[in-house]
């Protein structure tokens, strides 16, 4: 498949390493957004597209560092409705510079430490934190976010720990945590972060299901995704 459809905009992913999958979306259905939001490693754009649907007075940029992934997202954006409030740029983190702070950043980031590579250089290049190790994401975001801002991303439950402690060690504070299942009985496999530059008065610590026992989208899954998947 090179497209998938939703109910604002189209997403084509034929020459992007990372297609449209579930992390991104609760991402996108559940990050706090703000007037200038940054999407890091934006892939195929559908985060920033879901920001910009979101919060419709944000101007959203997606950056990321493979080349064809930027022009089909740019692509993207360029059919989508939000064409005059989304930019991609092609450029990492690690070299990105504003003169202006950002009041929400998302990120869905690369997050193999120590597996096994795809052999499909672009697809590894995505998916393991050499391109953008957990540090140089959290070290970025503090630059790149406004006092006030929000940084928000999805991870594995094996490297939640890790992410958590870098982000501590840099000044970070965890404000929001939503663990994800699959189904009511496993334990969460995905978990939705959001770090601050200062503690939040009484942190949100909350665990949802993605199905109900029917295997159909939970209430809450169902809630953050209305306007976005076609029925």
């Amino acid at each position: 498949m090179t497209g998938f459809k939703f109910k604002q905009f189209e997403i084509r992913q034929d020459r992007c390493a990372m297609k449209v999958g579930t992390d991104g979306v609760l991402l996108g259905a559940w990050a706090p957004g703000g007037k200038r939001i940054l999407d890091v490693g934006s892939g195929t754009g559908l985060i920033s597209l879901m920001m910009a649907q979101r919060f419709p007075e944000a101007q959203v940029l997606g950056i990321d560092m493979d080349g064809e992934a930027c022009e089909e997202a740019a692509e993207n954006v360029a059919a989508s409705p939000f064409a005059d409030r989304v930019k991609i740029e092609c450029c990492r983190l690690q070299d990105y510079h504003s003169a202006e702070s950002f009041d929400a950043i998302v990120s869905n980031p690369p997050f193999f430490l120590n597996s096994l590579k795809n052999p499909d250089s672009k697809r590894t290049m995505a998916r393991h934190t050499d391109s953008l190790p957990f540090r140089d994401l959290f070290r970025g975001a503090k630059m790149l976010l406004s006092d006030d801002g929000v940084f928000s991303v999805i991870v594995p439950s094996e490297v939640l720990e890790v992410v958590v402690s870098e982000a501590c060690m840099l000044g970070f504070y965890l404000v929001r945590q939503c663990g994800v299942k699959t189904v009511e009985r496993k334990q969460p496999k995905r978990y939705l972060l959001s770090f601050a530059k200062h503690r939040y008065n009484g942190m949100e610590n909350i665990i949802k299901t993605m199905t109900d026992s029917e295997g159909n989208r939970s209430e809450w899954y169902a809630k953050i995704t209305e306007e976005f998947y076609v029925r």
